[in-house]
């Protein structure tokens, strides 16, 4: 593997160039579907076209604020799951540029996104509808980071085909182990077109905003939950894993939020 990149001078952790680079693609994606729904967020006055009617950058303003957010909640929430350690000696893991969690990184972004919504003058749900596939491209890209710094993100032991070791990784194993975030690229890119394809769906037929929301709570939930599987994390609840708890949290609300837009009585689509 490969945690550092040396450039001349330079040093550049292949982890950090990975989630800048998630990061940018998922400010691409965003603003296509930014763009794509423009003409119904005009139309019900959500937006307002500036001086240059054709320069359009919310995506980027939107991905570069709650990316950092993001950010800023995966290493919060990855330094309290340990809090006796944490608080014996906080700096030196507040500032390690390893250890993200992916729902502190969730969670982050989820109150930026509101904040945001409310900025834009845009309903939540509708905000959360275009931001969703951007999501999963941005996560998908990210794990490419963890695969090369070999940051302990890898699975249990396997003797499969395609198993891998990380003998210069971050948190190095000579032994052949699932390569996890391999797995989760494929999966979460998966993801992404399933949901563009959900957008696309609704928007065409004027359905209800927040269907796209929901596959992102559902099907990114049941992804890491079953991930967390062959993963090496610690259990804790109910012989759960933290991020296998916070998945079925994630599943559950997408269900019962889909459940009751569903049932609420039909008044269309923003964007048709």
């Amino acid at each position: 593997m490969i945690p550092f990149l040396h450039l001349g001078p330079l040093t550049i952790p292949t982890f950090g160039l990975m989630v800048a680079t998630g990061l940018l693609v998922a400010a691409y994606v965003l603003q296509a579907d930014f763009d794509r729904r423009r003409e119904g967020f005009l139309k019900h006055g959500y937006l307002k076209e500036g001086k240059e009617p054709g320069h359009h950058d919310e995506g980027f303003l939107i991905i570069g604020v709650a990316g950092l957010s993001g950010l800023v909640g995966a290493r919060l929430y990855h330094v309290l799951e340990s809090p006796r350690e944490f608080f014996a000696d906080p700096w030196p893991q507040l500032l390690s540029r390893y250890g993200f969690a992916w729902f502190g990184g969730f969670l982050g972004g989820f109150v930026a996104l509101i904040f945001l919504a409310k900025h834009f003058r845009i309903p939540v749900l509708e905000f959360m509808d275009v931001c969703s596939p951007a999501a999963a491209v941005g996560y998908a890209i990210g794990r490419i980071g963890c695969l090369l710094s070999g940051d302990g993100d890898y699975g249990v032991p396997t003797s499969l085909p395609w198993g891998m070791s990380f003998p210069n990784g971050v948190v190095p194993t000579t032994e052949r182990v699932h390569p996890t975030p391999i797995y989760e690229f494929l999966i979460w890119m998966l993801i992404a077109v399933m949901l563009w394809q959900i957008g696309k769906k609704t928007l065409s037929r004027g359905g209800a905003p927040g269907r796209v929301f929901c596959g992102y709570l559902i099907l990114t939930g049941i992804a890491r939950f079953l991930i967390e599987f062959i993963r090496i994390n610690p259990k804790s609840f109910f012989g759960m894993s933290n991020a296998q708890t916070a998945s079925l949290v994630s599943i559950i609300l997408g269900i019962a939020l889909l459940l009751r837009i569903k049932s609420a009585p039909q008044q269309g689509n923003a964007a048709e």
